[in-house]
């Protein structure tokens, strides 16, 4: 068993190599006994399934089944992208949901994210499943086979009606674009916008799990060129890019400029605070300083926290918080929504921002703040290194004279004068995260330089120790 899939946030790792059958039906009463024992105990647990495209998701629903209804009944809600999972888990009368999808990652991967009532599983929680699973095998613990019910379930009708009744549109329909990679997320996220009224042009939103015609990332320029070529051909105002399992938004203006998470949530954090003053706000360490000061500019109180989407949506109910975002595309609404990362829904948002006023969205984009800042940068990293390397890297900033402040919430983001530089373990794959931003290019290259600097140095002593 490669105990590495079980991450942060979610279990994932190389489909065929790494989840086979057997740990995939130990995975499924690992967390059937974990929702039975946080739910009611009047009755058997009731367990919400959806899979992605991927081509090894039905075998993975099969083993998953087998091992949930040894103790647990299901409800199999088919093929659909992750939000429309995490609506069934509110919308259902579930205990506990699974979508069983590789996100953003390769055609050969998969995994799964895991919902205990609507509360993503993260941290110590998927932890505890590994500990159930190691229990298990050790001891060889009988699990009294209930032979719970499969029940199937369309639910994608009753969340269109959901989104489509959360919305507030104006009078003016701008044509869109939609990518959606040949993700999960294409059908609905189309016949969402066309019921709504927009000219929508689709591109590459017939389901395909070998994603043939980019991978599935829209943080990665290459793979929303297509997108950018196809809105200027077809004269459209904006195009939508959806991740493979539509939990992440791109967007992208008629003047082919990408608006990354932490710009989109300038956009949405305005329009909300026309409706609710002083709302609050939660980003993470990756977004741009430009983002946080422009909505506390504008009256609302924005807070840094740590990156991923269990930890965001967590950290979102402590603090009471209308919105919050990453760079990375995922956008949680609990102003007028349920609070977890919809891709589908966020693009409807943005093309109701658009239908209330005339501007469009590059003159939206022609008034946000000029960020000076490099890509989100992914250097490849062992997973049993990048922590150590972080903590060096961390110790080795804070020692730095002209560091001026440390945010340590997730890794290190060091501020120095004219910009700040962050390092950070991945939680889904073996590299470490970098970015970097600053009031010039010149002053980019300086903190850049030192940041990997530092890196390379605590990567070296990691090496070092680990030998």
């Amino acid at each position: 068993m490669n105990r590495r899939v079980f991450r942060e946030y979610d279990i994932r790792g190389v489909a065929d190599r790494d989840l086979d059958d057997a740990l995939i039906a130990d995975l499924g009463r690992a967390f059937a006994a974990t929702v039975g024992a946080a739910a009611s105990r009047s009755h058997r647990p009731r367990i919400a399934v959806g899979r992605d495209c991927r081509l090894t998701s039905p075998r993975l629903r099969d083993a998953l089944v087998h091992g949930l209804t040894e103790q647990a009944d299901v409800v199999d809600v088919g093929v659909v992208p992750t939000p429309i999972l995490y609506f069934a888990a509110h919308h259902l009368a579930v205990d506990g949901a699974v979508i069983i999808t590789g996100s953003h990652n390769p055609p050969e991967d998969n995994g799964f994210k895991l919902l205990v009532g609507t509360a993503s599983l993260h941290g110590d929680g998927i932890a505890g499943l590994l500990r159930w699973i190691d229990g298990h095998r050790r001891d060889g613990a009988a699990v009294a086979a209930v032979h719970g019910t499969i029940e199937e379930l369309d639910v994608v009708p009753a969340y269109l009606d959901h989104a489509a009744s959360r919305l507030k549109l104006g009078d003016r329909r701008p044509k869109v674009v939609v990518d959606a990679g040949n993700g999960a997320g294409g059908p609905a996220a189309v016949t969402l916008y066309r019921r709504l009224g927009f000219e929508v042009v689709d591109l590459y939103c017939d389901m395909d799990g070998r994603f043939p015609h980019h991978h599935p990332d829209p943080t990665v320029p290459a793979n929303v060129a297509d997108l950018i070529a196809k809105v200027a051909e077809t004269g459209a105002e904006l195009g939508l890019a959806l991740d493979g399992d539509a939990d992440r938004l791109g967007a992208v203006d008629g003047r082919g400029r990408i608006l990354w998470g932490d710009q989109l949530m300038i956009l949405f954090g305005k329009a909300i605070l026309a409706e609710v003053p002083d709302a609050v706000f939660v980003g993470e360490v990756k977004c741009s300083q430009a983002m946080y000061d422009e909505l506390t500019r504008a009256g609302g109180r924005a807070e840094m926290w740590k990156v991923g989407h269990s930890l965001i949506k967590a950290r979102m109910k402590e603090v009471g918080a209308a919105l919050a975002g990453e760079m990375s595309g995922h956008l949680f609404f609990a102003h007028r929504y349920l609070g977890f990362d919809d891709a589908i829904y966020a693009g409807a948002r943005l093309l109701e921002l658009l239908s209330r006023g005339t501007r469009t969205l590059a003159e939206l984009a022609d008034e946000l703040p000029v960020m000076v800042n490099t890509p989100e940068l992914r250097v490849d990293c062992p997973d049993d290194l990048k922590f150590a390397v972080v903590a060096g890297a961390t110790a080795r900033l804070r020692d730095r004279a002209d560091v001026e402040g440390v945010v340590d919430v997730d890794g290190v983001r060091a501020r120095f004068a004219g910009g700040w530089g962050l390092v950070r373990a991945s939680n889904t794959q073996p590299a470490l995260v970098l970015r970097c931003e600053a009031d010039s290019e010149a002053r980019l290259a300086e903190i850049r330089g030192i940041v990997e600097a530092e890196v390379a140095a605590a990567r070296a002593a990691a090496e070092q120790a680990a030998r």
